[in-house]
């Protein structure tokens, strides 16, 4: 059967390649009834576009990148699945590149995404990352790029992330009200303004409650679980005075339900736990973990709706397009009086 393309078509309509490629592509140039002639006989047709030439006419690849620190976390599993399904809907592919949280796999990937192969980049930026050049570099040579959760302050273009600030402070207070006196703040890295506004709600919510600031019940974890377990070990063995903790991430407060297992500290009857997290088991775990939960889906979904719009349209991504979307705690027996 020979195939139906645009010079098919032309031909049996008596049109040119190029008015029958306007048709099709609803433009201002053609007619309304010279388009409804075009439709009817490529529907009757069977013809299918060919979307790979296409591209290659309007100079896009018909994919977007996406660079994020790991895959085997909640909260970046639910955000890849909003931005496949923005992709999907407006008919682009997605590449998704792991930095593992590493800051110089992450120049890498930037250096190889620089020669093309994307035509836009959502990132979420590894906690290591304290240099921004390479970043830069992408708006330099004009790859559009949105960030999500973990963004970069000194790139301007639109940030689509969650209240962070006030998150941090109702976390706390809800521990404050549950009875706490000495509540500790666990957070991976304060590069990040994640951990930088999650960290000043905590803060301000003690000072607002009339509790002072206690730097040695602040821990900085790290990349590795077993060391953050030690080192959540060390400081509970050090202040048995803690009676609650809030964790900044949700491998934090896992690890602290292990120590507090092997230290035999009840939860929540000696120590209250909450954290930022997604997990789906969470109201599964012994006992149910109190959360802040992101709307990680939305978040991926906004982000990418933002990119494609701006990649579609050809115009730059502007600052004024960052959205701030809710988070949501829920209360569970972990936090219980």
């Amino acid at each position: 059967m020979t195939p139906v393309n645009l010079k098919s078509l032309a031909e049996e309509l008596n049109m040119s390649i190029a008015t029958v490629s306007r048709a099709l592509r609803d433009s201002h140039e053609v007619s309304e009834a010279t388009k409804q002639r075009v439709r009817a006989l490529a529907a009757a047709r069977h013809y299918e576009p060919n979307a790979y030439a296409s591209s290659l006419r309007r100079n896009i690849s018909k994919t977007i990148g996406v660079v994020i620190p790991k895959v085997a976390n909640h909260f970046f599993a639910l955000a890849i699945n909003g931005i496949e399904e923005a992709a999907r809907q407006a008919g682009y592919h997605v590449l998704i590149y792991l930095t593992h949280d590493d800051y110089a796999r992450e120049v890498s990937i930037v250096q190889h995404l620089k020669g093309g192969r994307v035509d836009g980049l959502l990132m979420s930026v590894a906690s290591g990352t304290e240099d921004f050049a390479h970043i830069k570099s992408l708006r330099e040579a004009n790859i559009p790029i949105v960030f999500f959760d973990r963004v970069c302050a000194e790139v301007a273009t639109a940030k689509v992330t969650t209240n962070d600030y006030e998150s941090g402070y109702q976390a706390t207070e809800h521990l404050i009200q549950a009875g706490c006196k000495h509540i500790a703040h666990l957070l991976i890295s304060n590069n990040l303004s994640i951990g930088q506004f999650r960290l000043q709600g905590y803060l301000d919510a003690l000072t607002a409650h009339g509790r002072p600031a206690d730097p040695d019940l602040i821990l900085h974890g790290v990349m590795d679980n077993q060391q953050n377990v030690g080192l959540i070990r060390e400081l509970l063995q050090r202040r048995p005075d803690i009676d609650g903790v809030f964790a900044s991430v949700e491998r934090l407060a896992i690890s602290t339900y292990h120590v507090c297992n092997e230290l035999g500290r009840r939860i929540p009857e000696d120590i209250k736990v909450i954290g930022f997290s997604n997990l789906e088991a969470a109201a599964l775990l012994d006992p149910p973990l109190s959360t802040i939960t992101q709307p990680a889906y939305d978040i991926g979904r906004e982000a990418a709706k933002i990119l494609l719009r701006a990649v579609e349209k050809k115009k730059a991504v502007l600052p004024s397009q960052s959205v701030v979307l809710e988070s949501t705690l829920f209360a569970r027996q972990s936090t219980a009086g």
